[in-house]
């Protein structure tokens, strides 16, 4: 036999011995990084296995196996890391092919941090379109090598179907990557689980996911537009389960088997992250009460909006926090007009804070003032609320001496996004809580739905100085380029 035979007849098995090894299927996955030494590792395989992570001189076995109960994803747990670190780690299942990612840790003593912040991933049809790079953002973010990105909701569009390709105002032809889970509104567990990994195609999020860590949370793409327990599928055609409850529930699960998130934690959590930042990830979504006209005069019932739970757990946190600063990560502006159709006396009805009622605190606005006038009672101070959902970028300043509720003390607004969808704005503000528009940037009048390849696209920059502890803003398109800035003095 010539040596040639020998070695092909040695080769094969080995191939078959590669082929048989589990292996990561989309990437790899950071996220909730904290100050007490922990970090979350997420990762899918192509079949049931434990996920093993090595970092620091640790291997870490991931809480759960991947399985087809969890869409075969998996997550580990990492603890007792050093602060203000730079880990590199190595993810596998089981004696599969590793893969390498990287992340900061939070620190315990004062440093500069920088963090960004957007929202909606792949809405209105705008997918990955490879005439364009695909989600270009991504890299633009990544480049600026932020210490995290907060994920502000809708990070799927379960709603919204990807075409292979349609014509845009103009003639221009926008084309798409496609999947046969995104061929349609998701109904089913894996219909869900599929806009997840739809997303996850594109090169530039893998990438800036296996380097950037991140805070997700949700909104209302990730079940179907401006969902309430009141939304009623009845004369939608595109849906054959009409019970929203049941949507909810697969959509839940689905989102908490594919964010980054550490496992057994709610949507809403306190992230610290070292002495100068706590971020607030709150949750406008599972507590809510249907949408309405939200004219009522007093609190109960139908005015529910995060819920006195989370409310409780809110004001409490953030009167604990030391923190220099405390960001309240928001999936909805508070004063924006985010309207929701007519109800059946052929009143507006409202998907967000907002009524359109330029008086007092009124329906859902009724938390808000409680939350607002508690934290001025309690003293506390540094706190900036982040956004995204209306796709445009702005700056509020909601200011007590202009409003109709004046029990508060002045905070800022930013908004940012989207990620990658169509463009739409401005929206129009509600008098309640004395906002003002201090920067917005959004579609010239008349336009609405831009695609990305337009270049509205939009994310936040946040820059926290150990130096001065001022806390910094900066508003950025899809190139990185600077559209608006505000430095913050640190509270007194």
């Amino acid at each position: 036999m010539s040596l040639f035979r020998r070695r092909e007849l040695l080769w094969v098995p080995l191939i078959a011995r590669a082929q048989d090894r589990p292996r990561i299927t989309h990437g790899i996955q950071i996220g909730d990084v904290t100050a007490d030494g922990r970090a979350t590792v997420w990762a899918r395989g192509d079949r049931a296995a434990d996920l093993i992570v090595s970092a620091g001189g640790r291997t870490y076995k991931s809480v759960m196996p991947a399985t087809a109960a969890t869409g075969f994803t998996a997550r580990a747990e990492l603890k007792g890391l050093a602060p203000d670190a730079d880990v590199q780690f190595t993810a596998r299942f089981g004696d599969g092919d590793t893969m390498a990612g990287r992340f900061r840790t939070a620190p315990r003593a004062p440093r500069d941090v920088r963090f960004l912040w957007s929202g909606d991933t792949c809405g209105q049809g705008y997918g990955i379109n490879p005439d364009l790079g695909g989600m270009r953002i991504y890299e633009t973010m990544r480049k600026l090598a932020p210490d995290f990105f907060l994920h502000s909701g809708d990070t799927i569009y379960a709603d919204g179907p990807i075409p292979a390709e349609f014509k845009l105002p103009g003639g221009n032809l926008w084309r798409n990557v496609t999947s046969e889970a995104k061929s349609k509104v998701a109904e089913t567990l894996d219909e869900f689980r599929g806009n997840y990994l739809y997303n996850l195609l594109d090169e530039n999020v893998r990438r800036f996911n296996a380097e950037v860590s991140q805070v997700w949370q949700w909104d209302d793409h990730e079940v179907r537009n401006n969902w309430s327990p009141g939304s009623d599928l009845s004369g939608d055609a595109r849906y054959t389960e009409k019970n929203i409850g049941t949507l909810v529930s697969r959509a839940r699960q689905a989102f908490l088997e594919h964010a980054p998130m550490r496992t057994g934690t709610g949507i809403h959590r306190r992230i610290s992250y070292g002495p100068m930042l706590d971020v607030f990830v709150i949750d406008m979504r599972s507590f809510r009460a249907a949408n309405s006209a939200n004219l009522q005069e007093t609190q109960g019932p139908e005015t529910v909006f995060l819920g006195a739970v989370q409310l409780r757990w809110l004001t409490r946190e953030l009167a604990r926090s030391r923190a220099t600063w405390k960001v309240i990560a928001s999936d909805m502006p508070i004063g924006l007009h985010v309207p929701d159709g007519k109800d059946a006396q052929g009143r507006a009805q409202w998907e967000a804070v907002a009524n359109g009622e330029y008086g007092p605190a009124r329906g859902r606005e009724l938390e808000i003032a409680a939350l607002l006038q508690t934290l001025k009672k309690r003293r506390v101070t540094g706190t900036v609320w982040l956004t995204a959902d209306v796709h445009y970028t702005a700056a509020h300043y909601y200011d007590p001496a202009k409003a109709q509720f004046t029990d508060f003390d002045p905070f800022w607004e930013f908004v940012s996004g989207p990620l990658n969808a169509g463009t739409f704005g401005p929206g129009k503000m509600d008098a309640t809580f004395g906002p003002q528009v201090i920067f917005q940037k959004a579609p010239p009048p008349g336009q609405s739905n831009l695609a990305p390849s337009a270049g509205l696209q939009f994310f936040g920059d946040v820059r926290i100085s150990a130096k001065t502890r001022q806390l910094t803003v900066t508003l950025r398109d899809l190139t990185g380029a600077a559209l608006f800035a505000k430095a913050l003095p640190p509270p007194k």
